[in-house]
C-alpha cells in the first residue's frame, strides 16, 4: 500500500531505486517478493514531510522478528560525478548529493526535512532454519510520540530451498592504512587488529572471500617517488647481504582471515604498479634501526632486490606450506601492466616464476598479449577487454571493473542505476566467470595516497574517480558504515548463485534460455536490458522455478 496524507507520505519501493531529496519520487510501489531460505533480502520504504519532523521513529512489525533490519540511506556529496563522454544509462550528471551509506537508526536520527524524499533501508536476512511460507513486514514511522505517521508493507514469501555456496573468488582490495588513517591508530596495535578485523568481517558478510595481504607495504596507488603509510606484515631485518624474516603479524593476519570466513589470501604485489620497474616500499631492521631498503629508487631487475626475493620466497614456500596454505594463495607481479612495460613485466615474471612453480598467479590487465606469450597464467581483464579472452576460451578467466568501466558496461558509481550494478551477476554466470576484482573496498585517500580524504565529505578521491569507485564502506565510529552500493553488488552475488542452483535443477543450456527469452540481442558485457523491473521479474522467475523443481525432488524423494 502507498500511504498519504496532507503531512506525510510514505512508499514502498525496491532495492534498486535510487530515491534523491531534490526530485519528486518516481517509483511505482512494490509490495511483494520472494526470498530463498539463506538469502539477504532487501527493499526500500520512501517517505516525505511536507513540513519539518525531527525524531520521527521507524519500527518493524514482522513475524520474521529481528532478521528484520532498518537502517537511514544517508546523502553524501559527489563533486564529480561521471567523466563528460559518458554514456547515456546514468541517473543524473550534476553534483550534489547522493543516496549511499546505510546508517543503523542508533547513530542517524531521523530528521524528515520539508518536502524532501528520503528512504529507510530494510534488509530480511532469511533463516535457513525459517519455515518456508509468506510473511507480512509492516514498516511504521512515528513521531516520539507514538503517532503514526505513515506504515508500509511489504509481503515476502520465504521459499523452501537455499542458495550453494558462493564459488565466484571474489577481492576488493582492502587497504588496511585507510583504516589506521581514518581511526588515527598505529598500525599494527591492537585497536588497529581490531579495526581490521570489523572490517573484515562486513566484507566476508557481503561475499568478499579474498584478501589482500600486505606481505609488504602494497604498491598501489602511489605517487612516483612517494609513500603510503608502512604496512607490511613480515618482519625483515637485513645483516650484510642476508637477511632474515619473521612471520609473527602475517601469521596473525592469516589466522584472522580464516576465521572470518576468508577462503583465499591474494599476497600483495611484488613489483610496484604499471610495468614492474621498481620494488614496493620494505622495511628492515638494520644496526638495530628501522629504515625502508627498498622502494622507487629500486631497480626491479637489480641484482640488489632479485637477492632478496631469493631468499625471502623460499621462506614464504615454507610459511605457506607449513600452515597449510597453498591452494589457498594467489601472487601478483604489477597491476595493470601496460605494452610499453612488457620486457620489464617479463624480466619479473620469469624472477618470480624461479620460486613460486605450482601457484597462483593473477593480474589485472586489459592486453591480451601478456596472457598469449605466457606471462600472466591467470589474466585479469576489465570488462570492457574482456572479449579477446572470452573468444580464446581463457580457462579460469576473471573479470575486473574501475573508474575507466564507465562506457555501456556494469559499475557502482553514485549517478548510475543500481540495476546497472547488479547485472553483473548474470554475466557472471553466463560467461563462468571464476573470480572477480575491483580495487577499491576501502580506498579513503586522494588519488597517488597523497592525502588522507573523509569519505562522508569527499566521494571521489579529490576529483579524481567517479564518486563510488574508491570504495563500498564508510569509517563509522562503531565500525564499518555499509552502503546501498554494496548491498546491491551482494544481491547481483546472490543471483550468480542462484543460476547455478537453478542449473542443477534444469542444466546450463535451459537456464540461458531463461535468461535471454524475449531478449532482441544475447547478453554480453555491455549489451544487456538496462531496466530494473527485468532484473527483478527474472530473479522472481528463477525463484519460481527453483523452488517448483525443489518441489518436484522432494516429491521424488518421498516416493
Amino acid at each position: 500500500m502507498s500511504n498519504s496524507n496532507q503531512l506525510f507520505e510514505t512508499r514502498c519501493i525496491h532495492s534498486l531505486e535510487k530515491v534523491f531529496a531534490d526530485e519528486p519520487l518516481q517509483a511505482i510501489p512494490y509490495t511483494q517478493a520472494t526470498v530463498l531460505l539463506n538469502e539477504t533480502f532487501s527493499f526500500q520504504v520512501a517517505y516525505q514531510a511536507h513540513d519539518m519532523l525531527k525524531n520521527v521513529k521507524a519500527r518493524a512489525i514482522s513475524e520474521l522478528g529481528a532478521a528484520v533490519m532498518i537502517r537511514t540511506v544517508g546523502l553524501v556529496p559527489s563533486d564529480f560525478p561521471i567523466y563528460a563522454d559518458h554514456d547515456e544509462h546514468v541517473l543524473r550528471t550534476a553534483p550534489g548529493l547522493y543516496p549511499d551509506p546505510l546508517y543503523p537508526l542508533h547513530i542517524e536520527d531521523i530528521i524528515c526535512l520539508p518536502n524532501q524524499w528520503r528512504s529507510l533501508w530494510v534488509t530480511v536476512e532469511a533463516n535457513p532454519k525459517r519455515q518456508p511460507g509468506r510473511y507480512s513486514i509492516d514498516i511504521v514511522l512515528e513521531t516520539e510520540g507514538g503517532e503514526i505517521l505513515g506504515e508500509e508493507q511489504l509481503e515476502l514469501e520465504v521459499l523452501p530451498a537455499s542458495l550453494p555456496k558462493q564459488q565466484l573468488v571474489h577481492t576488493q582490495w582492502f587497504h588496511t592504512d585507510c583504516i589506521a588513517t581514518a581511526y588515527g591508530v598505529e598500525v599494527w596495535s591492537e585497536e588497529h587488529w581490531r579495526r581490521v578485523e570489523q572490517f573484515v568481517t562486513t566484507a566476508v558478510d557481503h561475499g568478499i572471500n579474498m584478501l589482500l595481504t600486505p606481505l609488504f607495504t602494497p604498491p598501489l596507488d602511489t605517487k612516483i617517488g612517494g609513500e603510503r603509510p608502512t604496512v607490511q606484515l613480515v618482519d625483515v631485518e637485513r645483516i650484510g647481504d642476508t637477511y632474515q624474516f619473521g612471520f609473527d603479524k602475517l601469521k596473525r593476519w592469516v589466522e584472522m582471515a580464516l576465521q572470518n570466513g576468508i577462503e583465499y589470501i591474494e599476497f600483495s604485489h611484488l613489483f610496484t604498479q604499471w610495468g614492474a620497474e621498481h620494488s614496493p616500499k620494505i622495511t628492515a631492521a638494520v644496526n638495530g634501526q628501522t629504515e625502508k631498503i627498498f622502494g622507487w629508487e629500486t631497480d626491479a631487475a637489480g641484482d640488489e632486490y632479485g637477492s632478496f626475493l631469493a631468499q625471502f620466497l623460499p621462506e614464504l614456500v615454507q610459511f605457506i606450506e607449513e600452515n597449510g596454505l597453498k591452494e589457498k594463495c594467489y601472487f601478483h607481479i604489477s597491476d595493470e601492466p601496460f605494452m610499453k612495460n612488457m620486457e620489464p613485466f617479463r624480466k619479473a615474471s620469469q624472477l618470480i616464476d624461479q620460486h613460486l612453480q605450482g601457484f597462483s598467479r593473477i593480474e589485472a590487465l586489459s592486453d591480451y598479449s601478456f596472457y598469449e606469450q605466457g606471462l600472466v597464467p591467470t589474466p585479469i581483464p576489465a570488462t570492457n577487454h574482456i572479449e579477446p579472452f572470452l573468444e580464446h576460451n581463457v580457462p579460469g578467466l576473471w573479470t575486473y571493473y574501475c573508474c575507466m568501466q564507465y562506457k555501456g558496461v556494469a559499475n557502482r558509481f553514485f549517478t548510475f542505476p543500481s540495476a546497472r550494478n547488479r547485472i553483473i551477476g548474470i554475466q557472471l554466470y553466463k560467461f563462468q566467470i571464476t573470480g572477480f576484482l575491483q580495487w577499491g573496498y576501502n580506498f579513503w585517500y586522494s588519488q597517488y595516497s597523497i592525502k588522507a580524504i573523509d569519505p562522508f565529505r569527499v566521494t571521489d578521491c579529490g576529483g579524481s574517480f567517479p564518486s563510488g569507485d574508491a570504495f563500498l564502506v564508510y569509517p563509522g565510529a562503531d565500525g564499518p558504515i555499509e552502503s546501498l552500493r554494496m548491498e546491491v553488488f551482494y544481491d547481483a552475488l546472490q543471483d550468480l548463485r542462484a543460476l547455478q542452483l537453478l542449473e542443477t535443477r534444469i542444466g546450463r543450456e535451459a537456464v540461458l534460455e531463461l535468461l535471454e527469452d524475449g531478449l532482441e540481442q544475447p547478453i554480453t558485457f555491455d549489451v544487456y536490458p538496462r531496466e530494473a523491473a527485468w532484473l527483478l521479474n527474472k530473479r522472481e522467475q528463477v525463484n519460481r522455478m527453483i523452488a517448483e523443481h525443489h518441489q518436484e525432488q522432494g516429491e521424488l524423494t518421498a516416493l
